[in-house]
């Protein structure tokens, strides 16, 4: 069954961006102990591109299943698990790239902030999807943690996006965001 892209983050409520999340089935990745170890010839670029053996994967489909199978180790390495082989692929910043960001907030009140993937993936941000900030307060890097230890980097427009959010709720000398219950810090330390 080919995979239907969900509609804009801006139409969907807070009951659709959980039941998109919900809805992405992913393998136990994180259950298996494959026996092999190797190398896959996979490269994922800076801006979210894949290349396999130097060409461009083109097919949005073969890009989404293989990010269903992406772990990164404590070492920082990035692997393609299957349960019988767990093969190296080589990332240059950062797994997935965030592509939009829509806010919206729970029956309480309290703001969720929702972002799109290049995998069309939608994470929501709190406790268990952290963002944090890299680089310096000229030129930083906002990250969103994903799952099995990798993570994705906000693309320009997003973090654009995440800072007039945090310019409406926060204080610009201590700049900050909150969703699902955890804040977290917008500035470079």
């Amino acid at each position: 069954m080919p995979h239907e892209p969900p509609a804009d983050l801006a139409a969907l409520s807070l009951a659709d961006l959980a039941e998109a999340v919900a809805a992405r089935r992913l393998p136990p990745v994180d259950a298996w102990a494959p026996a092999r170890e190797g190398e896959s010839h996979m490269r994922i670029a800076a801006d979210g591109s894949w290349f396999h053996e130097g060409g461009r994967i083109n097919r949005p489909a073969m890009v989404r299943a293989f990010s269903g199978l992406l772990t990164r180790d404590a070492a920082g390495r990035h692997w393609l698990m299957t349960p019988h082989e767990r093969l190296s692929i080589e990332v240059e910043d950062a797994a997935f790239i965030a592509t939009d960001m829509e806010v919206r907030h729970d029956e309480a009140g309290a703001p969720v902030i929702a972002f799109r993937l290049n995998t069309d993936d939608v994470v929501l941000a709190g406790p268990d999807h952290p963002l944090r900030v890299r680089g310096t307060a000229e030129v930083p890097a906002y990250y969103l943690a994903v799952r099995h230890g990798t993570e994705a980097r906000l693309n320009r427009s997003t973090y654009g996006q995440l800072i007039d959010h945090a310019l409406e709720v926060s204080d610009p000398e201590a700049l900050a965001v909150e969703s699902r219950g955890a804040r977290f810090r917008l500035l470079p330390a």
